[in-house]
């Protein structure tokens, strides 16, 4: 079931004079189409100038399109009247917590939202509480949240999205101005609400290891949908990436450089325990073949009476084990 629908987006940026003349047009979104299904956790990539936080902002109904549709739910983005439906539907994250952190408190602040949507007083008391327990933020509801990390402060403004009982949290780069200890935090959050809730969740960052869990990965370039893939997928594609302007994980580059300089590495490696795993296998049948030459006793193997080894039959070729390392990963590898 879909959740979000983009079809045939098209969205332009416009400069005025003092006049109010316009002095330049700079296009956003060009002719984008894009479906979410509902639970799922999609991440989507892009340089700056992509589109992709000028997507965001459509989802939530804070901009429109020029020309096509974006449908939250089935309902249009377009119509007034379904304004606060929406945004109750699809609740947004910004890059920096202190542009949507209002409250002097943050319990005050986490239920400010379902307040002003009329939510009875001691619903909104239940909703506080769960959303601030979700975010792991429950001992802090008494604290101001000028006192709080940068990464606390997210998981506040996380817990007062979640705090309107969305079935969608769009995060438009919600970790761009965390440390590393804070960006771990808020996406362990994002992650468990999705598999624990069933929350959809549209994360928009440049972070390419924070992609790496997501169920989908869709690059975004000049306005449109340029790759749609698992992870896997999509981080086999190093080259084409790169010619976008954009990066992969760390562990990706290193299996990706290790393969160009000869060794039989899969493409699409992810994690640090898959390239571990493959280079033992490379060490072990490494030692393997030393020892292949020389018998138990630590004689030579006896010659056949061409004067070559016998086959036993229970070496497979070389080529072999690199067709199958290749066959373990999803995409084609360059």
């Amino acid at each position: 079931m879909k959740i979000i629908d983009a079809v045939h987006v098209f969205f332009d940026y416009m400069r005025k004079d003092e006049n109010d003349k316009i002095e330049e047009i700079s296009p956003a979104l060009s002719d984008m189409n894009l479906e979410i299904e509902k639970g799922s956790f999609v991440c989507v990539l892009g340089h700056n100038g992509s589109g992709k936080s000028t997507f965001a902002k459509m989802v939530n109904g804070l901009l429109l399109p020029r020309e096509g549709s974006v449908y939250v739910a089935d309902m249009d983005t377009a119509d007034d009247e379904l304004l606060i439906k929406i945004r109750e539907t699809a609740g947004m994250v910004f890059q920096n917590p202190d542009n949507q952190i209002i409250g002097n408190i943050v319990e005050e602040d986490v239920a400010f939202g379902p307040e002003n949507i009329g939510v009875p007083t001691a619903e909104i008391r239940d909703r506080v509480d769960e959303a601030l327990e979700a975010v792991n933020m429950t001992k802090y509801k008494d604290r101001s949240p000028g006192k709080l990390s940068g990464g606390q402060k997210q998981r506040v403004a996380i817990a007062g999205v979640m705090a309107m009982k969305p079935e969608c949290i769009i995060l438009d780069e919600p970790t761009a101005m965390l440390d590393p200890k804070g960006r771990k935090d808020v996406i362990r959050t994002v992650r468990e609400l999705n598999k624990r809730d069933g929350i959809t969740i549209v994360l928009i960052t440049h972070y390419m290891e924070e992609a790496v869990d997501a169920d989908r990965v869709v690059v975004m370039d000049g306005g449109r949908v340029v790759m749609d893939g698992t992870p896997r997928e999509i981080f086999s594609r190093v080259e084409e990436l790169k010619a976008l302007r954009l990066d992969v994980p760390q562990i990706t580059e290193l299996a990706y450089e290790l393969r160009k300089a000869g060794m039989p590495v899969p493409c699409g490696i992810l994690r640090k325990e898959e390239l571990e795993e493959v280079i033992m296998e490379l060490l072990f049948e490494g030692d393997k073949g030393s020892c292949d030459s020389t018998d138990t006793d630590g004689t030579e193997p006896d010659l056949g009476t061409d004067g070559t080894e016998p086959d036993l039959g229970t070496d497979r070729p070389e080529q072999d084990l690199d067709t199958d390392r290749e066959d373990k990963s999803e995409g084609a590898c360059q």
